[in-house]
C-alpha cells in the first residue's frame, strides 16, 4: 500500500447523496477478487450510456459526457467530493478497490457508511468527514485542494480546514501499512515464536 502524506489535486465534485456501493461498482463486476482492474468500471452506470459487462472494451463504449467523471477538467483528479452517506448499501470491498484503481486517494463527504469508511483505510484511501457548510465551500473551489495528513488539514487558496482521523489509522496510512504490512513488521518475532513452538511441540 502506498504511503499517504500530502496530496495536492483538483477534486471531482460528485454532488449526490446516498451513493451506494452498487453505483460505485455494479454487481456484475464483482466476479474477480483481484484488487486491480476495476477502475474503468467505476460508476459504470453513470459513466457510460450502455449497459456494462465484464470483458467489454470500455474504450469503445459511448460515454455520458454530462457525468462529472467524463468532463475534461477533472481528468487525473485524485480527490473526490461527495454528499451525505457515501458508500452505503452492500459491504463489497470492491468499491474502494475501484476508487483506488481509478486513481482516487481521498474522499471528502459529510458522512460515510460505516463499513465502506473502514474499508477505505484498509485500501489506502483517506475518507475525510466535513460538515455541509465546508462541503459547500469545497464544491465551489475552482482549483487545487491540498490534504496534509500529518497536519490533518485541507487547504485551498487562503482557507484551511481541520479534520479528525483515528491516530492508529493515520499512522498506518502515513507508513503505507495495510493489514498484511502491519503483520509483516513482526516477521522476526513470528519466526522466533514458530521455531520455539515447534521445538516444544515437535510431535505435532
Amino acid at each position: 500500500m502506498e504511503k499517504f502524506t500530502t496530496l495536492t489535486s483538483i477534486a471531482v465534485p460528485l454532488d449526490r447523496a446516498n451513493v451506494d456501493t452498487d453505483a460505485i461498482i455494479p454487481k456484475q463486476f464483482l466476479k474477480s477478487i483481484k484488487r486491480s482492474g476495476f477502475g474503468p468500471n467505476l460508476f459504470d452506470e453513470w459513466r457510460y450510456l450502455d449497459h456494462g459487462e465484464v470483458g467489454m472494451d470500455n474504450s469503445k463504449r459511448p460515454l455520458n459526457t454530462e457525468f462529472v467523471l467524463n468532463q475534461p477538467q477533472y481528468q487525473g483528479a485524485q480527490i473526490l467530493l461527495a454528499r451525505e452517506n457515501f458508500g452505503c448499501g452492500s459491504s463489497r470491498e470492491h468499491a474502494p478497490w475501484a476508487l483506488e484503481d481509478y486513481g482516487f486517494k481521498a474522499i471528502i463527504a459529510p458522512s460515510f457508511a460505516d463499513i465502506f469508511y473502514n474499508n477505505c483505510f484498509k485500501n489506502g484511501i483517506l475518507p475525510i468527514v466535513q460538515d455541509n457548510n465546508v462541503m459547500d465551500e469545497l464544491f465551489a473551489v475552482n482549483g487545487e485542494i491540498t490534504i496534509n495528513l500529518e497536519a490533518q488539514s485541507i487547504t485551498t487558496g487562503d482557507k484551511n480546514y481541520a479534520f479528525e482521523v483515528d491516530a492508529e489509522r493515520k499512522k498506518r496510512l502515513l507508513h503505507g501499512l495495510d493489514d498484511i504490512g502491519l503483520t509483516l513488521q513482526y516477521t522476526d518475532e513470528i519466526k522466533a515464536f514458530e521455531t520455539e513452538y515447534f521445538k516444544t511441540y515437535s510431535w505435532l
